[in-house]
């Protein structure tokens, strides 16, 4: 079974996230964060909801009481219909940005 710290380190590279990144989130530096992944420090319960929120998981998920996990997709689609239509535009513009890069890399 894997490990709290095992099952964060494998989201934020899921959704292909920075230590920084995740770490500003929480309101910690990356090097208290880095200690988390690596499992030498305690995450209190403020930091696992906020980490739950984050991936979209379940706090269980993410302590181990649970082996179910949406896939990224579907917490990407529930987290983009919380968005308003303006942020909802943005978001469709930056996919259809990186579809050009990614097909003018693939000719």
């Amino acid at each position: 079974m894997k490990t709290i710290n095992e099952r964060i380190r494998e989201l934020r590279s899921q959704f292909n996230l920075s230590q920084d990144y995740v770490a500003r989130y929480l309101g910690i530096n990356r090097a208290t964060f880095t200690q988390m992944e690596n499992g030498n420090r305690k995450i209190y319960a403020e930091e696992l909801s906020k980490l739950s929120a984050l991936f979209g998981v379940s706090s269980d998920y993410l302590l181990g009481n649970t082996e179910i996990n949406e896939p990224a997709t579907t917490v990407f689609a529930r987290s983009f219909e919380k968005l308003n239509e303006t942020d909802q535009a943005e978001i469709m513009n930056l996919i259809r940005f990186k579809e050009q890069i990614k097909s003018q890399r693939n000719k």
